[in-house]
């Protein structure tokens, strides 16, 4: 049986020298994010049980619970509870997606990959498998600033995987290639930018601008949910359980649809979904139009509990200029010249920011009720 190291170091070459170290045993790793305090960090372990640790002061055995031989990777995912869960990845799963992303990038030795998103999140931790199965350059940062990465991108960095938040930040045309994931694209973004759709337990983007990686399947369910199945996938959770089907099709609670030419669009998780008066609406689709207004600098759309409706629209704006934040009725007009009069929100909070994950997801079962503001 395989050991389960956490490697609890900051980004940078003494993570990656780790990492190398412990794949070299023949082990796994549980990469720990260092902006956890110390209870969640202990919950974390508690929960997924290494058997080593690694950290500053060097490699130390603890009480946990080892992996199956081939496993390379548990990586924490909090999921709707915010109780930790690990996703496990065989090798053959991690190579198999860094293969996939790099051929559909053109990604050449001659490359150099940046790893600057947190890696305690897949679309962080997986440059760097991308980076060692390619054989290219890889620097690895502590995270993301803006400076140090615009200085590497001057140099000899030519591929990195940013957020939107991120890439706001930086100058996109001095990269050959930006992956862009975690929430949300622009709706304008420049050509070598590319918008990827992928989940831990997929290890990684298995549909770039859409269109599926090569080896990767996408079926839509009956009920609208999308299937994916492909080398790259899980090989369960670390309590045993799985999503993955009899059939190997990985069922991801999001809905969506495929159109004629294959590319897929999610239209977000199964439980976002608005049911006010009878009818469904779809937060993404809200906040795509809401955010193209130019007073509001970002928006999040989620249902409220209503006694006459069942749920009513309400949207979350983070204004763009505060002393002159937008109307409701301005919005709503905004919203009903492109969709249905139902989907505009009924009642708008004006917030000072948006909750969000490491990686820019706004988390909506964090967004304050109105009533609780």
């Amino acid at each position: 049986m395989a050991q389960l190291v956490a490697i609890d170091l900051p980004g940078g070459q003494a993570f990656v020298n780790a990492l190398r170290s412990v794949w070299l045993r023949g082990d796994a790793v549980l990469p720990i994010d260092q902006r956890l305090p110390a209870p969640a960090r202990q919950r974390l372990i508690d929960a997924l049980q290494p058997t080593r640790i690694v950290d500053a002061s060097g490699e130390h055995t603890v009480d946990g619970r080892e992996v199956l031989d081939g496993d390379a990777l548990v990586m924490p995912t909090s999921g709707s509870t915010g109780t930790p869960k690990g996703v496990v990845h065989t090798m053959a799963a991690l190579e198999a997606s860094a293969h996939a992303g790099n051929q559909r990038l053109g990604i050449t030795a001659d490359d150099h990959w940046l790893a600057c998103l947190p890696l305690a999140h897949i679309g962080g931790f997986t440059v760097i498998t991308k980076a060692f199965v390619a054989g290219t350059g890889l620097t690895v940062l502590p995270g993301f600033d803006a400076a140090e990465v615009t200085r590497l991108a001057r140099s000899d960095v030519t591929a990195v995987s940013l957020v939107p938040t991120a890439l706001a930040r930086i100058d996109p045309a001095l990269f050959r290639v930006i992956l862009l994931g975690g929430s949300r694209p622009p709706a304008q973004r420049p050509v070598n930018c590319i918008a990827t759709y992928g989940l831990t337990e997929t290890g990684s983007g298995i549909a770039y601008d859409g269109i599926a990686l090569d080896g990767v399947e996408l079926r839509i369910a009956a009920d609208g949910e999308v299937l994916v199945r492909g080398p790259m996938l899980m090989r369960a959770y670390r309590d045993g359980s799985t999503t993955i089907d009899t059939e190997g099709w990985l069922h991801t609670d999001d809905i969506g649809t495929i159109d004629a030419q294959g590319r897929l669009q999610v239209q977000g998780r199964r439980g976002d979904m608005i049911v006010t008066g009878g009818e469904n609406v779809w937060p993404d689709a809200v906040e795509a139009v809401l955010a193209r207004s130019a007073a509001v600098a970002e928006v999040a759309v989620a249902g409220v509990d209503d006694p006459e409706w069942g749920q009513r629209v309400v949207a979350w704006v983070v204004p763009r200029d505060a002393t002159n934040p937008p109307r409701l009725a301005d919005l709503r007009a905004l919203v009903a010249e492109e969709l249905a009069a139902f989907m505009a929100p009924k009642e708008l909070v004006l917030v000072d920011a948006l909750p969000r994950t490491a990686l820019g997801k706004v988390q909506r079962h964090a967004l304050a009720p109105p009533s609780a503001r």
